[in-house]
């Protein structure tokens, strides 16, 4: 068999296309995109090229720091004011696959409000990043975070929260719980977010947003687990989870397995892999 046709255990290429992935959860250089202008974002782009192939995917989405304080690193921070056209760099790199949510300073609720009204309602991105740590960050139960939520809401932006359960630990001042999005969520019902990594814990992560039908869960970041698509199937619908990758820095069959191998009919999968996010984004 030629190399290049080795599909290592995934689905027949064929399969893989009648799924049209469409990634939520892209990750390249997601701490540090690159002192000049993202270039650190642009080599893992490359580095997940192949991945990206092999997994026959259409649309990929990335979460870009924009200058307004969402990394330690001053000197990117200027750049990035300075000169804002590089935000679109990845973007252009790819220019159709790559889609961007951009992440948001909780910190900062100016700077990020200012922000935006610049890539949400002047620019291309179609929704926004909170993270789970570093300088932006703050838990989504925060009285900094419903300006925000408000102003995303008027934008008709789809917001990913990263959610995670923190076992036997400290969980850092800017981590959010799905218990922390579904009470947000309960006072936004008309705003639609994603609770990424569905809290990590995902059985936990699971019953606490299943009363919230503004809320999907996001599949990636944890290693694949029997029962854990069958699981949100049985307890959200197959409408309410969405596919990501984390790539490149968790492995394709990992993340995909966790869908493709799941025990669901091929019209859940059709939907998780892709279908319910491009309605989600406005794009179905």
């Amino acid at each position: 068999m030629n190399l290049a046709e080795f599909t290592w255990g995934l689905p027949p290429r064929e399969k893989l296309e009648s799924y049209r992935i469409w990634d939520s959860y892209f990750t390249p250089s997601l701490g540090h995109p690159g002192k000049d202008g993202f270039s650190g974002i642009i080599d893992d782009m490359e580095r997940a090229r192949r991945a990206v192939e092999l997994g026959r995917f259409e649309k990929l989405c990335f979460f870009p720091h924009v200058g307004i304080g969402t990394t330690t690193d001053a000197d990117f921070e200027t750049l990035v004011r300075m000169k804002p056209e590089l935000v679109l760099k990845p973007i252009e790199h790819w220019p159709d696959r790559m889609l961007g949510m951009i992440q948001i300073n909780a910190n900062d609720t100016q700077a990020s409000l200012d922000a935006l009204d610049q890539w949400l309602r002047d620019g291309p991105m179609l929704g926004v990043y909170f993270a789970g740590s570093g300088p932006g960050a703050l838990p989504c139960s925060h009285p900094n975070i419903p300006p925000l939520v408000e102003r995303i809401s008027e934008l008709k932006g789809v917001i990913m929260q990263h959610t995670w359960f923190v076992t036997g630990g400290n969980p850092g001042q800017g981590m959010s719980t799905p218990t922390e999005l579904a009470e947000l969520a309960s006072r936004f019902p008309d705003q639609m977010f994603i609770c990424a990594h569905a809290g990590g814990e995902w059985e936990k992560g699971i019953r606490a947003v299943s009363d919230s039908p503004n809320v999907l869960i996001e599949t990636s970041g944890f290693d694949a687990t029997a029962g854990f698509i069958e699981m949100a199937v049985r307890e959200l619908g197959p409408e309410r989870i969405i596919f990501g990758s984390h790539l490149p820095t968790r492995s394709l069959g990992t993340e995909l397995s966790k869908v493709t191998t799941a025990e669901i009919g091929e019209d859940a999968k059709q939907k998780i892999l892709g279908e319910n996010y491009r309605r989600l984004l406005g794009m179905a």
